[in-house]
């Protein structure tokens, strides 16, 4: 059993919040908050960190295995998802992420998402 298993999956849009804006826009860290259907989260703690480099979709024919195994190791242009599992103020704990991926032309800067809230079970103890 996770030490957090997973009690509602959203994958909805949030809208980051940084006391600084990252410096790489396209690899950022964890945002010190988020706004999500019209609240506002305060993040107290970072809980883990990891990245999702596999193509998806469209994106995953387009490349030699060679090189394909190699860009699942560390990334390509406009791929991958920056995972963050985060501690609220409340004491909820949520998965939030970072899509690189470009939606169109129009919109290159990549999205974030609120992926799912887990049980903090830290507080049954």
């Amino acid at each position: 059993m996770s030490l957090y298993p997973l009690i509602h999956f959203y994958d909805e849009t949030i809208e980051p919040l940084f006391n600084a804006p990252p410096l790489l826009e396209k690899s950022p860290s964890c945002p010190n908050g988020f706004t999500w259907r019209n609240d506002t989260y305060q993040i107290s703690e970072m809980l883990a960190e990891w990245h999702d480099f596999r193509r998806r979709g469209r994106m995953a024919n387009n490349m030699q295995p060679a090189h394909a195994q190699v860009a699942s190791q560390r990334g390509s242009l406009n791929v991958g998802r920056f995972y963050f599992r985060v501690q609220v103020t409340s004491g909820q704990v949520f998965d939030i992420y970072y899509d690189r991926s470009i939606a169109s032309v129009d919109d290159r800067k990549g999205h974030w998402f609120l992926l799912g809230e887990r049980a903090n079970t830290s507080l049954l103890f």
